[in-house]
C-alpha cells in the first residue's frame, strides 16, 4: 500500500482530492464505476495516517470536495443561459456548493477517527458515519442528494439491491465493503485482518448477482405512450422569436401517425400562463385527436405561481393538475427572495422576488386508462423519500423536465441514471419528457427500453411496462437503514479496543 504517514500533510490533502475527482468518474455519463471502487478503497489509508481528528476532517472534506467538484461541475451551465445576469456566481456556486456538500463528509471522517480501535473497526465506523453524512446532505435544508454513492451502480446488477434498502443502505454497503477492505490493505495486522474484508467483498458481490438474477420478468400492457421532445435551449425557449417554432413542434409531434394511448410534452411545454392558455391547449388538443395529453405549464394563483403539471382528456378537458412542491434553490426561488431582490438577485427561472410557491406535496394523478401516474416535475426525481411519500400507490411514475438548464455535458445524464434509481426503488415503470433530452421509458427494473438522445428534436413511442409488486424499499423505506445506521455507529464507538496478547 502506499505509505501515505511520511507524506507531508498538505501533499496527502491534494492527493485525497485528486482520489475524490477520480471516484466520480463512477457517476454518469462515464460510468467507470471501478474507479469509484479504487478511491474508496485507497482512502481508508489516508484516513488511518491523520494523526489527530482534526486532519482527518481535512482530509475529508478535501476527499469529498474532489468528488462533488467533479460530480457536480455541470453546475455552472445554468449560470451561463443569462450569462450577463448570473455568470458571475458560476465559480462560486461550484465551490460553495462542492465545498458545503464536503462539510457532511469530513463531520464523517472527524468522527470516525478512534486512535484506541483497530483499523478495520474504523473503517466500518468510517462507513456508517459517512451513511449518516449522506441522510443528512439529503434531507437536511430542503436537500441535496445528487451524485450519491449509490448511483455509480445504476447500469449494473448491483443496482437491483435498491429495491431492498433504497440508495442510502446500496451507499452504506459500498462505503462498509470498500473501506474494511482498504483498512485491512492498509494496516494489516494478520492474515485474518485482509481475509474477512476479502470475503464480505466477495459475497456482497455474489449476493447483488444473486438477486438480481432472480427478478422479476418484466411484462407490458396494452398501452403505447408518446413522449415529447421539442429540444428548445434555454436561452431560446421563451423568445418571442423561437417559442412558436418550439410550439408548433410538439404539435407536429402529437399530430404523427399512428395514435399512441397517451401524449406527453415536457416541463412549461406551454409558453404562456394556464389563465390565458386557452388557443395553446386548444391547439394540443386538436392535434391529439382524442389522445389525452400531460403537458407542463406555469400558473399564477392570486400572489402565488407554481411550477404545475396538467392532464387533459380526450376531450381536451383539464382533469387533472399537481404543482411542484419541491423546489430548487436558487432556481425556482431564492430564500428571502424580496430583500435578495433588492440586490439584483432572483432565482433563474423567475425574476419574481420569492420565486415560485411550493405545492402541497406528492400527490398521484388520474391518467385515463393508464392508471394513476405518481408525476414529477424535473428536480423532485432526485429525491427518493418524495416518490415514497405519495399517499397511495400509481402505477406508473411519470417525470417532465427541462434538462437544457443543466447543459449538454454530466447534468442530464446524472438526471436520467436518478430517475433509473426511483424506478427500481418503487418498482415501477417511468416515463420521461424532457426538454431538450434524454426523453424515454424506463421499466421497474430501471432499463431503458426506449430514448432520445440529448439535444434531438422529436418524439419516443413506447410500450408502457406493468409494474410489479410493491417492493421492501417502497414498503419501509429510509428510516430501517438510518436506525440501524446510526445504532451500529454508536455501538462501535462505545466499544473498547481489544486487549493486547
Amino acid at each position: 500500500m502506499i505509505p501515505v504517514r511520511g507524506w507531508p500533510f498538505w501533499l496527502r490533502l491534494g492527493a485525497s482530492g485528486a482520489l475524490g475527482a477520480l471516484g466520480a468518474y463512477g457517476l454518469a455519463p462515464f460510468g467507470y464505476w471501478p474507479l469509484t471502487l479504487v478511491a474508496l478503497i485507497v482512502i481508508p489509508a489516508f484516513f488511518l495516517a491523520c494523526e489527530t481528528r482534526a486532519r482527518a476532517a481535512w482530509l475529508g472534506w478535501a476527499f469529498a470536495t474532489g468528488y462533488f467538484a467533479h460530480a457536480l461541475s455541470w453546475i455552472i451551465e445554468p449560470f451561463q443561459v443569462d450569462a450577463e445576469r448570473h455568470a458571475w456566481m458560476a465559480p462560486f456556486a461550484l465551490v460553495f456548493m462542492a465545498g458545503g456538500l464536503a462539510l457532511f463528509w469530513a463531520a464523517a471522517f472527524w468522527a470516525a477517527r478512534r486512535f484506541d480501535a483497530p483499523a478495520v473497526r474504523q473503517a466500518v465506523l468510517l462507513a456508517l458515519a459517512l451513511s449518516l453524512a449522506e441522510f443528512g446532505r439529503g434531507y437536511l435544508l430542503t436537500g441535496f442528494p445528487w451524485a450519491g454513492v449509490a448511483q455509480v451502480w445504476v447500469d449494473t446488477p448491483v443496482a437491483q439491491l435498491l429495491s431492498l434498502v433504497g440508495p442510502y443502505g446500496l451507499a452504506a454497503l459500498t462505503f462498509a465493503v470498500t473501506f474494511s477492505l482498504g483498512a485491512a490493505i492498509a494496516q494489516p495486522v494478520a492474515l485474518r485482518s485482509l481475509l474477512v474484508p476479502v470475503v464480505g467483498f466477495a459475497g456482497a458481490a455474489a449476493l447483488a448477482m444473486v438477486y438480481a438474477s432472480s427478478r422479476p420478468t418484466i411484462e407490458y400492457g396494452e398501452n403505447t405512450v408518446r413522449l415529447i421532445q421539442p429540444n428548445a435551449p434555454q436561452h431560446q425557449k421563451w423568445d418571442p422569436a423561437y417559442a412558436p417554432l418550439f410550439f408548433a413542434r410538439q404539435i407536429e409531434f402529437t399530430a404523427a401517425e399512428p395514435r399512441p394511448d397517451l401524449i406527453v410534452w415536457p416541463e412549461t411545454a406551454i409558453p404562456a400562463w394556464l389563465s390565458s392558455a386557452g388557443p395553446y391547449l386548444e391547439a394540443a388538443t386538436d392535434a391529439a385527436q382524442g389522445v389525452p395529453v400531460i403537458l407542463g405549464i406555469q400558473r399564477g394563483d392570486g400572489p402565488r405561481i407554481y411550477n404545475s403539471m396538467i392532464y387533459l382528456d380526450e376531450n381536451g378537458q383539464q382533469t387533472g393538475l399537481y404543482d411542484k412542491h419541491h423546489l430548487a434553490p436558487f432556481g425556482e426561488y431564492v430564500p428571502f427572495g424580496n430583500l435578495m431582490a433588492r440586490f439584483g438577485i432572483h432565482g433563474m427561472a423567475t425574476t419574481a422576488g420569492h420565486g415560485f410557491s411550493s405545492g402541497p406535496g406528492p400527490a398521484v394523478m388520474q391518467a385515463g386508462k393508464l392508471g394513476q401516474a405518481l408525476p414529477l416535475i424535473c428536480y423532485e426525481a432526485v429525491f427518493p423519500q418524495d416518490v415514497n411519500g405519495a399517499p397511495e400507490r400509481a402505477d406508473f411514475i411519470l417525470q417532465i423536465t427541462n434538462d437544457a438548464w443543466f447543459g449538454t455535458r454530466s447534468g442530464p445524464y446524472q438526471h436520467l441514471a436518478q430517475a433509473q434509481m426511483r424506478a427500481i426503488e418503487q418498482g415501477l415503470p417511468l416515463m420521461r419528457s424532457a426538454n431538450t433530452g434524454i426523453s424515454g421509458m424506463i421499466d421497474p427494473l430501471g432499463r431503458i427500453t426506449a430514448s432520445l438522445p440529448l439535444g434531438q428534436a422529436g418524439f419516443v413511442e413506447a410500450d408502457l411496462p406493468l409494474p410489479l409488486a410493491p417492493t421492501v424499499y417502497s414498503r419501509i423505506g429510509d428510516l430501517p437503514v438510518l436506525l440501524v445506521s446510526l445504532l451500529l455507529a454508536v455501538l462501535l464507538w462505545r466499544m473498547p479496543r481489544p486487549r493486547s496478547t
